[in-house]
């Protein structure tokens, strides 16, 4: 019986083409994740690019929805959260301004739009 196991140098060349095919598979999957992100990244930009741009005047309404509530300015921060607002033009805004639907004390639309009583 003849002891035929690798020799040292088999066994480098060996544990050299297993690295090298561990390698060629990580740089894979890093591939196929940087191809993913930039797809999400340009579908991001595309979002971006055709969302409407915000209103430059808002109106509250009430919890009943008829109730208008305040006049406020496009990005008015007490109301960035509110599903009760709507937006509405620089027109609009004075005409609610005029029919007495008080301006938000924080933004302040009435001075902006420069609606003197």
């Amino acid at each position: 019986m003849t002891d035929e196991s690798p020799s040292r140098l088999e066994l480098l060349h060996f544990a050299r083409r297993v690295v090298i095919q561990q390698a060629k598979a990580a740089l894979a999957q890093l591939d196929r994740w940087i191809a993913e992100e930039q797809r999400r990244e340009a579908e991001r930009r595309r979002g971006e690019e055709m969302r409407p741009p915000p209103p430059e005047w808002l109106i509250e309404r009430g919890l009943d929805k008829k109730n208008l509530v305040a006049v406020h300015a496009g990005g008015c921060w007490q109301v960035t959260r509110s599903g009760r607002c709507v937006g509405i033009s620089r027109t609009q805004a004075l005409d609610a301004l005029r029919r007495q639907v008080p301006a938000c004390k924080h933004c302040r639309p009435d001075t902006a739009l420069g609606f003197l009583e």
